[in-house]
């Protein structure tokens, strides 16, 4: 969601030792610990007031707040995901591969499971994740299952949709749409579900500032 989750303003804490889950913290069987925030009310309702893509807070895989201001001097590459799609077996290896190319010089990419299209994300947020995690050995955290479209969409979507509308509208048109994120949280670029993630590497090669 886009709101503060206490009351006090103006104050923003983390644990120091929070990990979003992925394969390697060993998901669903070892525990993390959560995100703690306090976040200010200023901001607090519409996406429409948001500056950037750090001025929300999203659901984990096990549903625990994620402030995305923890992204701040991260390029993001921010993804409709899905377990049962055809583009499933070519987009999450190379997502896959793109993530261990460039994590560490800023590289995060948020997946966010989605069932609107064709009903191909089915399963519990456990069974997505071990899907993951057990075929494609996905790295990048993988969060709480969002609607992208409509009146039930997830605030960071409508967001991520006012600010780069796509060809035909600014509806999502299937799984695997991709937003392009600077390190500011400024929403630089939209690419179509069938644009491969191996062909956007210039584009974040550029924002990371690798020649």
């Amino acid at each position: 969601s886009y709101r503060p989750s206490s009351p006090t303003p103006k104050q923003t804490h983390f644990k120091s030792s929070f990990q979003l889950p992925n394969c390697s913290s060993g998901y669903p069987n070892q525990t993390h610990f959560s995100l703690f925030s306090r976040f200010d009310h200023s901001m607090a309702g519409q996406s429409s007031q948001a500056k950037s893509v750090h001025d929300f807070v999203v659901k984990d895989v096990r549903g625990n707040d994620v402030d995305l201001s923890i992204y701040k001097g991260k390029v993001l590459l921010i993804v409709n995901v899905a377990s049962q799609c055809g583009l499933t077996n070519s987009n999450y290896p190379e997502l896959t591969k793109l993530y261990e190319n460039y994590k560490e010089k800023g590289l995060e990419i948020l997946a966010f499971p989605c069932n609107q299209f064709g009903n191909q994300e089915p399963g519990s947020n456990e069974e997505i994740m071990q899907f993951a995690c057990t075929r494609f050995k996905a790295e990048f955290p993988i969060f709480d299952k969002v609607d992208v479209n409509g009146d039930s969409a997830a605030p960071i979507y409508k967001f991520l949709k006012s600010s780069k509308g796509g060809l035909f509208g600014d509806g999502i048109k299937w799984n695997f749409a991709k937003f392009l994120v600077d390190k500011d949280g400024n929403v630089v670029d939209r690419y179509a579900p069938t644009t491969s993630p191996a062909s956007i590497e210039k584009d974040i090669k550029k924002l990371l500032g690798i020649s």
